[in-house]
């Protein structure tokens, strides 16, 4: 059996032996090439989010499951979503084999039961409206194969994220994205080019779903939770750009409205 792409020889050795520039160059190099590796296949991404949006417009959630740094990954994603785009916590859930406390500390073993990922999901009540996408940089990983088996049994949408050709993950899902970045740097550690990938790729699909879902206006983030000072201070700017207003008014109206979106409509409507 060969081994996978993720976990074949790092094309550098006698690492400890390198100065430590020569140790950041030759990871700038390798980090330079996945931006390439993903534009290749943009146009399973481009696939993916079209399904997603038809989706989510018709009141289904997306929900992200890895185990490890692929989890972990997944989390990140889905808790950005509803400062950035002001969506409900539970519109977009990350989900982490181990549970929360694997996102500081791995759990064991958690990643080797294919049974648990939907019995993580089961307190969401899922429905065929949802869309689960597993995030596995080997495609080998038993939390996530289980978890979109289990989903194409319930008619969802699922998708997928790897580094590995032709793998389990992606034969499970209806819409998979290969990512192929080659050997890491430190032979077989995926949170480096593997990582990098599908943090990419993750922030394609969600700030691309929310931008068709209407949650970006021109290419401003109007519906952003105003959770501190300096997002008020960005939100106060976008509506003075957009009304032509003073400071002073523009930040009267979103201390009233609570949203840049609101603020604007609010104005607008007023000079009707």
């Amino acid at each position: 059996m060969s081994k996978q792409t993720t976990e074949q020889d790092s094309e550098y050795d006698d690492l400890e032996k390198k100065s430590v520039i020569e140790i950041l160059e030759n990871i700038n190099k390798e980090d330079q090439s996945v931006a390439k590796s993903v534009e290749k296949i943009i146009p399973k991404i481009e696939t993916l989010v079209l399904a997603i949006v038809e989706k989510m417009a018709s009141g289904g959630r997306l929900f992200y499951i890895g185990a490890g740094t692929s989890g972990r990954l997944g989390v990140v994603d889905a808790s950005e979503c509803p400062p950035t785009f002001g969506v409900p916590f539970d519109l977009v859930v990350g989900i982490i084999a181990g549970g929360d406390g694997a996102i500081r500390k791995a759990v064991e073993f958690a990643e080797d039961n294919d049974q648990q990922a939907w019995k993580d999901l089961q307190p969401f009540n899922l429905t065929p409206n949802d869309v689960l996408i597993g995030i596995a940089a080997s495609g080998r990983t038993p939390y996530v194969i289980g978890g979109l088996k289990k989903a194409n049994e319930l008619g969802m949408i699922t998708g997928c994220v790897v580094c590995n050709a032709d793998s389990e993950v992606a034969k499970n899902a209806s819409f998979p994205v290969e990512v192929i970045v080659g050997p890491e740097y430190v032979t077989g550690s995926t949170r480096m080019k593997a990582g990098t990938a599908q943090k990419l790729i993750l922030n394609m699909i969600s700030t691309s779903v929310m931008i068709k879902l209407g949650k970006v206006k021109g290419n401003k983030m109007v519906d952003m939770q105003l959770t501190n000072h300096k997002l008020v201070n960005r939100g106060t700017h976008m509506i003075m750009e957009e009304t032509g207003l003073k400071e002073e008014k523009a930040a009267e109206l979103l201390q009233k409205h609570g949203s840049v979106r609101k603020a604007v409509e609010d104005f607008m409507a007023s000079l009707q």
